[in-house]
């Protein structure tokens, strides 16, 4: 009952500046995606007025998308992986320290398992964690 995926879904509160920073956030996204040990295809990123930012980096493994509302310092951060050497929670590890969070709101959903009878379900776990002053969890 090997999983096809795991997906984090990441509430991220108390945000520094940089999450209005478009090419900033994407460094980021693109450096997460390295640390998850995921192959980057594709990068796009937008900055919508006055300060928002929405992103998607695309890998081989799925994908890793943010979007941004620096008028309450909250960031929305979604990261979904597949395969075996993927490491996804080193990428929800890394995006929280680089955009110096507060506390974090994750769900982990294990996607795509099953019972030996093709039939797919996923199961969920979810916390939340005030982070330290140096961004670890």
């Amino acid at each position: 009952m090997s999983p096809k995926g795991i997906h984090f879904i990441v509430e991220a509160s108390g945000c520094g500046e940089v999450i209005t920073n478009v090419s900033r956030l994407q460094d980021i996204l693109v450096e997460a995606a390295k640390q998850a040990n995921a192959q980057v295809w594709s990068v796009s990123f937008n900055k919508f007025p006055p300060d928002g930012v929405s992103g998607v980096v695309v890998i081989s493994e799925s994908h890793l998308a943010v979007h941004t509302w620096p008028e309450v310092n909250y960031m929305a951060l979604d990261i979904y992986t597949c395969g075996e050497k993927s490491m996804p929670f080193k990428a929800v590890e890394y995006v929280l320290k680089a955009i110096d969070a507060k506390r974090s709101h994750i769900t982990e959903i294990t996607r795509g398992l099953d019972d030996n009878d093709e039939v797919y379900y996923h199961s969920f776990v979810t916390w939340e964690e005030t982070l330290k002053k140096n961004g670890s969890l």
